[in-house]
């Protein structure tokens, strides 16, 4: 059996054991969920909250931006409280202080050591103590804890309003005025807030953690990290160890030292001229850039809310774009940007690796780019409409926003993209289908490069398997499907079959050992990938083994980037290879920083919050908000704009190439992500997590820690790496731009095409 042969068999079976112990853990997920009662009511049976006011609330607090508004447990927008540990706080604080009035005592504070922490006991037993009834399907709470309810649903009621009482906090939140217009749904939004609060401390029967794993850290509730954290944290480290030590092994007996192929006389890309449906994936990376620019903008507006709140510079902006708005448009354009750009690609290459033009190719090509600035135009305007409260709630589902994070879109807009996807893989599919039959040479690595192909079609129905009352822990379940299955999985299996092929074509690598490498590099990564889907999981009403499977295959996530090291030389060599691989040299070196920024902010930044008991403490503060910077653009986008410039050089293979453009790019936009990070993403972080430490997460989160001077220069200094990476972004798309505005032509440098790809 040849070694290709078992690398796919190997492949088959891990991603079909992955996928299954995925699916298990999801059904103890459903089973196990903190359950939804019908009614929430006191020891006398009157009536607090019904489940319609909880899935109302709900619907309410998704339709305003959801988790782009404050967050859930812990996951959402790094503004504003998190509801559900605000909340708990809250309550807690509220019952000591009646629990002091009923003594005499002024205030809680006005009580001795020992008076407060008899208080303190009986809070505890109060919000740890599951009064679930399953026969009955409601949960009783005391006559103190009713009490407390209405304090801090009082407050709620205010702060969602345009109360004058709380008018600094809903500044200090980038909140705008009536946030919710209507009483009812105001009402309703404090029941929502009550249960997602209640599963953080109540006790799952038999056990003495709570359904969220006792998240947040507050010693006031006795929430304090389990055991079981602790524990899996450390064989977590171990795997790591492991398999960075047997990686280690394997690299240095299974290598090959195999001599480079013969270098080409020329570039064989230039002997190809690109086909019509080719060209036309120009358009796709316009669109790129656009949404890249427009995405810049809308971060340095969300950014500049944790300063001024509700205005920008004077100018009342909340009022016409509030913050939430703002957050989910950037949020969601980063995906979109950068997903264009991969898409692109696909489009562009599948010919080049066949040379193979089916029929109305290139009307597929367009057709799918009107359907994809259709989706960003009318998914956007729904959710303008939405969280400006001009769409009634029973449109919102469908047309306006869904409120969870990466998959805000309306569930329209949603299938639409899912369709749009769709009609991709078959435009991708057909093309690379000659390629695929028979004995061709690199047939297999094709194979892979379509098997991806479908894998990024279908994985996004992950986030239509979920309807507009499925419970919030199923939910989550399923959004990490998409938001880390299919944009950290298999798009990055894509785009590592699409680099190597096309130095495969260009005569830098044979076509086995680039088969060997891309399969062995697959099934290293997706060990790791499939199943470290559980580490976002930890804390969202899921039980024990999420943590066990979580933090063991999260932790293998991190072992390929031990030899990032080997692999950014590696790459970058290859612009040396020959002299005309000069033309190549800014696209390879987007590469390198591909591979530096993954050792950074996916290797190092990403372990710093991956283990249970890192994710316990620094869970939706900007230590995980580093993360995902330095990860999603300096890993996805920068390997977005490298497959860019490289489709871009086929595109227009005789235009002037502004290098010194492209070079001030490269570096503004490194260097400017790189003091995003270190001037305040990192440093804020850190205070942010020894306020935890110190006080509890909800403090972390306060305005009373948010407001704070420091705080504030923190976010100020963002305005030197901001501009800098703007001006980086200006530069690639002044760039871009020059190839159809300014297309000079090299006399004589450059071959005139000899061979076309025949139209079919």
């Amino acid at each position: 059996m040849s070694s290709t042969r078992k690398l796919w068999l190997g492949l088959a079976a891990l991603l079909v054991a992955s996928f299954a112990v995925l699916l298990w853990v999801g059904s103890l997920v459903h089973q196990q969920a903190p359950p939804l009662p019908t009614a929430v009511v006191t020891s006398g049976d009157e009536t607090l909250y019904t489940k319609g006011d909880i899935e109302l609330g709900r619907e309410v607090w998704q339709s305003i931006g959801g988790q782009q508004l404050g967050s859930i447990w812990g996951h959402g927008a790094l503004l504003a409280p998190d509801w559900s540990a605000d909340w708990m706080h809250r309550e807690a604080v509220a019952m000591l202080e009646l629990l002091a009035h009923d003594r005499g005592a002024a205030s809680f504070d006005s009580l001795d050591a020992e008076h407060q922490a008899a208080l303190k006991a009986r809070v505890q037993a109060e919000v740890r103590t599951n009064t679930y009834d399953p026969a009955t399907d409601t949960i009783k709470v005391s006559p103190l804890r009713a009490q407390a309810m209405m304090v801090v649903g009082a407050h709620y009621m205010s702060l969602f309003s345009n109360d004058p009482a709380t008018a600094r906090l809903r500044k200090v939140y980038a909140m705008r005025d009536n946030t919710i217009a209507e009483l009812d749904h105001r009402r309703a939004v404090t029941a929502f807030f009550w249960w997602v609060s209640w599963a953080t401390t109540a006790d799952r029967p038999g056990s003495t953690i709570s359904y969220t794993q006792n998240w947040p850290y507050d010693p006031l509730t006795g929430n304090t990290a389990t055991p079981a954290s602790f524990m899996w944290s450390v064989f977590s480290v171990l795997f790591l160890i492991l398999g960075i030590g047997l990686l280690g092994w394997h690299h240095a007996r299974q290598v090959s030292h195999e001599p480079l192929p013969p270098i080409p006389a020329r570039d064989p890309l230039t002997e190809l001229k690109p086909t019509p449906s080719m060209k036309a994936t120009g358009k796709y990376f316009w669109t790129v850039l656009a949404l890249f620019l427009a995405q810049i903008l809308l971060g340095a507006t969300t950014a500049h809310y944790q300063v001024e709140g509700q205005q920008a510079y004077g100018f009342a902006l909340a009022n016409y774009l509030p913050y939430s708005l703002t957050r989910t448009w950037h949020t969601e354009l980063a995906v979109l940007w950068i997903a264009t750009a991969w898409l692109a690609t696909g489009l562009y290459i599948a010919p080049l690796i066949s040379g193979h033009e089916p029929k109305f190719q290139r009307l597929g090509v367009n057709f799918l780019w009107v359907c994809l600035l259709v989706i960003v135009v009318g998914s956007f305007a729904g959710q303008w409409f939405a969280v400006m409260d001009k769409m009634g709630l029973q449109y919102n589902f469908w047309f306006g926003h869904q409120g969870w994070e990466y998959t805000d879109l309306g569930r329209f807009w949603q299938i639409f993209l899912f369709i749009g996807l769709m009609l991709w893989l078959f435009l991708v599919g057909r093309a690379l289908w000659p390629a695929m039959r028979g004995d061709r040479e690199g047939a297999s690595i094709v194979g892979l490069l379509f098997l991806s192909t479908v894998a990024i079609g279908l994985l996004y129905g992950a986030g239509l398997m979920w309807g507009e009352h499925t419970h919030i822990a199923m939910v989550e379940y399923w959004r990490w499907w998409v938001v880390h299955l299919w944009v950290e999985g298999f798009f990055e299996v894509f785009a590592t079959a699409v680099i190597s092929y096309l130095f495969v074509k260009l005569g830098l690598l044979r076509v086995g050992s680039a088969t060997t490498n891309v399969l062995f590099a697959t099934i290293v990564f997706m060990a790791g990938g499939v199943l470290g889907t559980l580490h976002h999981l930890y804390f969202s009403g899921t039980t024990t083994a999420v943590i066990a499977l979580g933090a063991s295959f999260s932790a293998l996530e991190v072992v390929p980037l031990a030899m990032i090291g080997l692999e950014a030389h590696d790459t970058w060599k290859k612009q040396h290879a020959a002299p005309w691989m000069a033309r190549y040299r800014w696209p390879i070196m987007f590469f390198v920083a591909v591979s530096f920024w993954n050792l950074i902010g996916a290797g190092l930044f990403g372990f710093l919050v991956n283990t249970p008991i890192a994710l316990y403490y620094m869970q939706g503060l900007n230590l995980t908000a580093t993360h995902a910077h330095t990860a999603l653009f300096g890993v996805y986008g920068m390997l977005g704009l490298g497959l860019m410039l490289f489709c871009l050089r086929g595109i227009k293979p005789q235009a002037e190439w502004r290098e010194g453009w492209l070079r001030g790019s490269f570096w503004c936009l490194n260097i400017g992500l790189s003091m995003m990070a270190t001037l305040t993403l990192l440093p804020l972080g850190i205070l942010q997590l020894k306020a935890a430490l110190e006080h509890g997460y909800w403090f972390a989160r306060s305005a009373e820690f948010m407001d704070r001077p420091l705080i504030h220069l923190l976010v100020w200094m963002r305005v030197p790496g901001d501009t800098l990476f703007a001006v980086g972004a200006l530069l690639i798309a002044v760039f871009v731009a020059s190839l159809w505005l300014l297309p000079k032509r090299r006399a004589a440098s450059l071959p005139l095409p000899q061979g076309t790809i025949e139209s079919a």
